[in-house]
């Protein structure tokens, strides 16, 4: 969940790390630091808070040095504080480790080193990896951070230095992802690509279990056990300028504005006009294999589940097999049946998330086959599946997801589309209309983006954007819409809200409706438009403060709601997709009027890589 960056070469260092660490900070952190080799020995600076707050502390405190490791901390075991901050030393301050992951038995490592003399400095798990780093240090630091992670359990992925040895960073990692970069006479390390593309875009994933010795000119990697590695070398196709705002004042409202290009670069090659069919050569899963599955179960997390339960509606429409959507974090531990005609499929945007991640190897040891619909290439759920959709997204930097979300609704409507034909479960004329109103969806979004202002209108309102709670409800296939868009507003506004079916309001939440509480009618045309309808008079009738998004035209709704945001007619499987800009937007321009941190909101990370 933190961000790792480190540097061996022949610029400076700090500056390296610094900058990397900026394009990091969209995954979330509380605290700073950055610890360096010199011709004096090894030197640390840290600093609770924003990384301002580091650089500041920088400016007291002057590095420079050709080595170095630094690192954006998230709390887990320990208050966010200076001395919480990574890196970690060992007690000769010789040794520095900075540490994404989480160490489980660091309780027994802890007392072990104590009981030893070892005086521990912080309230942190990662502490215990320097110490232990130290005791099995005879002058080769490689052979110690093997020897240390030999008795680790839990996930982790690190960066190592130490003043004995100033020309060699050792990196490691097993479940927390970790990249290395190659550049010409530097090596780098990250947590993410977009940290090191501004120095090189040639980089190499390491697997879990890998050890990783770095030099200026080279890199070698070893398992735990010392078997030699070979890692390959890849070019990472990403443009720089993805993990910049460009002209915008925050990631999220570019990303929000990116998605009618975003839809188009996911249909693209796999959707084409005039016909009913769709490519997926990237997926690689035998059609056999998708022809005789029994049930699909999706399993995922957040709003990548929004995403999964509106793919469930659209695969069960067309393609008419069962399909079960799980949160990845209660699938792993609740000994799930599945079969070997199962087809799991995970839904991730970071293709890290460490509950999907353990989901699918939990679905891999029943036998199943898993499908992953990913939007990071080379991740490490896109590695561990059978076969792969990928989104087209680029890289996501705002932590409230916006267009990966509806990226991998598109996705989740083409895997649909595809299964539909091969199981010959809906007609060619049906699903070549399926497709034309999936090309339609980019100038849809467009249009919504282009026709904000009464979105912009109403979040400045006191009603809404000073309110205490909201209620989203929606029904079918837009009550993923509903999940999704209250899902938002908590993630970036810190207002409370709940996301229901429309249909559950009788059951318990209509108590709490009130003139003082917005609630969010999803409430476009659609099969069931005239049972909203009744929910939205059911509202009225109780002075509820009613904001209606509805169709284009529609113009009697206006009777039965305080504000109406309007969106294209749309076909209605799809139309969760148009639906996004509008309960995205409103999240945005609500956190924006209430000066919240709109990218690095409280608490929360974008790729979540422990439990």
């Amino acid at each position: 969940m933190c961000g790792i960056v480190g540097y061996i070469g022949t610029r400076d260092a700090v500056e390296i790390i610094l900058s990397g660490l900026h394009r990091l900070e969209y995954r979330g952190y509380d605290s700073a630091g950055i610890a360096v080799v010199t011709s004096n020995g090894l030197d640390c600076v840290k600093a609770p808070g924003k990384l301002s707050g580091l650089e500041e502390a920088l400016r007291r405190h002057p590095l420079h040095a050709n080595l170095g490791i630094g690192h954006t901390r998230w709390a887990t075991h320990g208050a966010p504080s200076e001395t919480n901050a990574h890196p970690h030393l060992d007690a000769p301050m010789e040794i520095a480790v900075v540490h994404n992951g989480i160490i489980e038995n660091y309780h027994e490592l802890r007392a072990q080193l104590q009981a030893d003399g070892v005086e521990f400095r912080s309230q942190t798990d990662t502490e215990v990896i320097p110490h232990l780093v130290r005791r099995y240090y005879e002058g080769n630091l490689f052979a110690a951070v093997r020897r240390a992670l030999s008795k680790l359990e839990g996930a982790y992925a690190i960066g190592v230095v130490c003043s004995a040895e100033p020309n060699l960073l050792v990196a490691a990692r097993q479940g927390s992802p970790l990249i290395i970069g190659v550049g010409q006479d530097e090596m780098f390390i990250a947590s993410d690509v977009p940290a090191i593309l501004k120095y090189t875009r040639r980089v190499a994933y390491l697997e879990n279990g890998q050890v990783c010795a770095l030099h200026r000119d080279g890199f070698w990697v070893e398992d735990i056990d010392g078997v030699e590695q070979r890692l390959p070398i890849e070019t990472v196709d990403l443009d720089e300028t993805a993990a910049e705002k460009e002209n915008f004042p925050h990631f999220m409202l570019k990303e929000i504005y990116q998605q009618p290009e975003v839809i188009r670069n996911t249909l693209r090659g796999r959707a084409r006009e005039g016909s009913h069919e769709v490519r997926l050569d990237d997926m690689h899963l035998a059609a056999g294999d998708l022809l005789n599955c029994s049930k699909i179960v999706m399993v995922s997390c957040g709003t990548s589940w929004h995403a999964s339960l509106a793919g469930k509606y659209i695969i069960e429409s067309l393609a008419r097999v069962p399909v079960e959507v799980d949160l990845a974090s209660e699938f792993r531990y609740r000994n799930p049946i599945l079969r070997p005609d199962t087809i799991v499929m995970a839904v991730t945007q970071s293709g890290e998330t460490a509950d999907t991640l353990e989901a699918i190897r939990i679905a891999k040891k029943s036998g199943a086959r898993v499908v992953s619909i990913v939007n990071v290439v080379g991740s490490s759920i896109a590695r561990e599946s059978h076969g792969v959709l990928y989104t087209q997204a680029g890289p996501e930097i705002g932590v409230a997801s916006t267009k990966a979300y509806t990226s991998q609704v598109t996705a989740l409507s083409l895997f649909a589309i595809y299964l539909a034909n091969l199981r010959e479960t809906a007609t060619a004329d049906t699903l070549g209309g399926v497709i034309e109103h999936l090309r339609a969806i980019p100038e849809k979004l467009q249009w919504c983006l282009d026709h904000q202002d009464t979105v912009r209108k109403v979040s400045g309102d006191p009603r809404y954007c000073h309110a205490r709670s909201f209620l989203y409800l929606g029904r079918s296939y837009n009550l993923p819409s509903a999940l999704e868009g209250a899902l938002k507003l908590k993630e970036i506004s810190y207002i409370h809200a709940e996301g229901y079916g429309a249909g559950e309001m009788k059951h318990g939440p209509i108590a709490l409706v009130t003139g003082a509480m917005p609630v969010v009618c999803i409430a476009v045309r659609s099969a069931v438009y005239d049972k909203m309808l009744s929910n939205i008079q059911e509202i009225r009738a109780r002075e509820g403060l009613v904001l209606a998004i509805a169709t284009e035209g529609d113009e009697a709704i206006r009777r039965y709601c305080d504000d109406v945001i309007y969106v294209p007619e749309c076909y209605e499987p799809l139309s969760p997709i148009v639906v996004a800009i509008p309960v995205q937007l409103l999240a945005y321009y609500i956190a924006v009027n209430r000066h919240c941190d709109v990218d690095q909101p409280r608490n929360l990370a974008k790729s979540v890589t422990v439990e």
